[in-house]
């Protein structure tokens, strides 16, 4: 299914049903009287979080969501039926925004979480409501009020403990194949991630935490190079970042120091609050390098960014380093957790 991430579609609630006007006429009953009953009132549409879902793309297909209208009411003091709530499910972490007024109505950011986004209308009355001592036969109803009526703009931001930053074929999608059952598309060549992927990373009994890799950002995407920031979003919930950096020599001789300069300043154009989030230096592939040169490439890179944080040598490709990398992981967002 295609990743979809933004939606645009409108929801209308059902109208509260017709009050009856309506008199009782029953055999060896001298003096009827009003009896008309109530509407229904009108179905309220309902957005629900569902956990199956991790795409907006269904809304491209279907963008009008309509409730059921209340029933009429009817004599002999019978009330319409109700209009049945319409409840339409989206991904967990769906952000729903007013179109005419740019109000953000809601964020749903856990499973089976509802909001309602357009009321149902109220019911009408019937004329056994207007009855009194000096009207005894009222001939007045009410109709029922109008559904609400919106355009909405849906928003989702995926939801992961920690995001994968850095430039295409910088190996983010070969290391969240490593350590969770997530198969991202793989290959030698730029750009094969072309959306968000979220794998789940085990270490241990009840101890687990999610991993969004998102497409690579290159100098410029501020300005829509490459796939551009668009999908940075998804990141914005994540605790911990990992910033990924080839330390292979590239055959184009690129300087990696350089790069990943660029991916900091590409990240402080889309978020300053995103850039400030705790990030963490992984050096990928070193494997590829001989091994009385990975200290010497290591400490350059580091000591080109001045880095300060933590500090990781791994390969995504043969697991190198990555047990490692997960367990501190684990352990930070524990203490995150513990810490109010």
């Amino acid at each position: 299914m295609k990743f979809i991430d933004e939606a645009t579609i409108k929801v209308i609630a059902g109208n509260g049903g017709k009050g009856a006007v309506s008199f009782r006429r029953e055999k060896f009953v001298p003096f009827g009287g009003p009896d008309g009953g109530d509407g229904g009132d009108g179905g309220s549409v309902i957005l629900e979080t569902r956990t199956g879902l991790n795409t907006l793309a269904d809304f491209r297909a279907t963008r009008t969501f309509e409730a059921e209208h209340g029933g009429k009411g009817m004599g002999r003091d019978m009330t319409g039926k109700s209009g049945q709530d319409l409840v339409v499910p989206v991904p967990v972490g769906t952000l729903i925004y007013d179109v005419d007024t740019g109000e953000l109505l809601g964020d749903l950011v856990t499973a089976g979480a509802q909001l309602k986004v357009a009321q149902g209308g109220f019911h009408g009355l019937g004329n056994a409501r207007f009855k009194s001592s000096v009207n005894r036969a009222p001939r007045r109803s009410t109709p029922g009020s109008p559904g609400e009526r919106r355009n909405l703009r849906l928003e989702l931001k995926l939801l992961a403990d920690v995001g994968l930053l850095g430039l295409p074929n910088a190996g983010k999608s070969t290391l969240i194949r490593a350590v969770s059952a997530a198969r991202p598309k793989v290959a030698d060549y730029p750009f094969t991630t072309l959306y968000p992927n979220l794998g789940v990373v085990s270490v241990g009994e009840h101890r687990s935490f999610v991993m969004a890799d998102v497409p690579g950002l290159i100098e410029g995407a501020a300005e829509g190079a490459g796939l551009g920031i668009r999908f940075l979003k998804h990141l914005q919930r994540t605790r911990l970042l990992l910033h990924l950096v080839d330390v292979a020599v590239p055959a184009d001789g690129a300087d990696p120091v350089r790069d990943a300069q660029a991916i900091i300043g590409e990240l402080q154009k889309f978020s300053p609050e995103l850039a400030q989030r705790e990030r963490w230096l992984v050096l990928n592939k070193i494997d590829l390098l001989p091994p009385g040169e990975r200290d010497a490439r290591c400490r350059a890179i580091v000591d080109g960014l001045h880095w300060q944080g933590p500090v990781f040598r791994i390969s995504g490709l043969s697991g190198e380093g990555t047990r490692e990398l997960c367990q501190k992981i684990m352990g930070r967002l524990e203490e995150m957790h513990r810490t109010p």
